[in-house]
């Protein structure tokens, strides 16, 4: 076999592996439990108020990392000490929550980065600070946005400045 034969050989059996490995479905998000602390808080999730999120690490399925509030998920995902093989990350979608103050979110977690967060409303999270607010559904975020005041972004969009703020 000539070398372009192999090289391609090989570019195709590394392509397959990759393909397969992209194709393990994330783990399930967790439930809040005692053990579940923030990540730089080191206080039990259960104890705040408001939208919590968790990241999940390539290679811990079982152990997700923890955090307080949106904006230090956000936080996390942008400072460059912080790991960067994520998983996946799920929030809590707010829309799903009929009470703010103790959102239980065993059964409201979506996916992240497929969420529309509310910012700039005022609303104060878990760390007694301003917070984003994350739904699932668009229209439900532009809704909360016109009566609260404040404006919807993705993931994608979540503006530096307003995370470090």
């Amino acid at each position: 076999m000539n070398n372009t034969l192999k090289a391609l050989a090989a570019a195709l059996l590394l392509a397959a592996c990759g393909a397969k490995e992209s194709s393990t479905p994330p783990p399930a998000p967790q439930p809040i439990t005692e053990q579940a602390v923030g990540h730089y808080c080191t206080m039990n999730l259960a104890e705040h108020n408001g939208p919590k999120a968790q990241i999940f690490l390539n290679g811990k399925p079982d152990k997700p990392v923890w955090f307080s509030t949106i904006k230090q998920m956000f936080g996390y995902t942008k400072l460059p000490e912080e790991p960067k093989g994520i998983n996946i990350i799920y929030v809590t979608d707010m829309g799903k929550v009929a009470d703010w103050n103790t959102p239980n979110a065993d059964n409201a977690w979506i996916d992240a980065k497929k969420a529309y967060y509310v910012i700039e409303t005022g609303f104060v999270g878990g760390m007694g600070s301003e917070d984003a607010l994350p739904f699932a559904d668009k229209a439900q975020a532009e809704q909360f946005a016109k009566e609260k005041g404040g404006k919807v972004v993705g993931f994608d969009e979540m503006p530096e400045a307003y995370i470090f703020k």
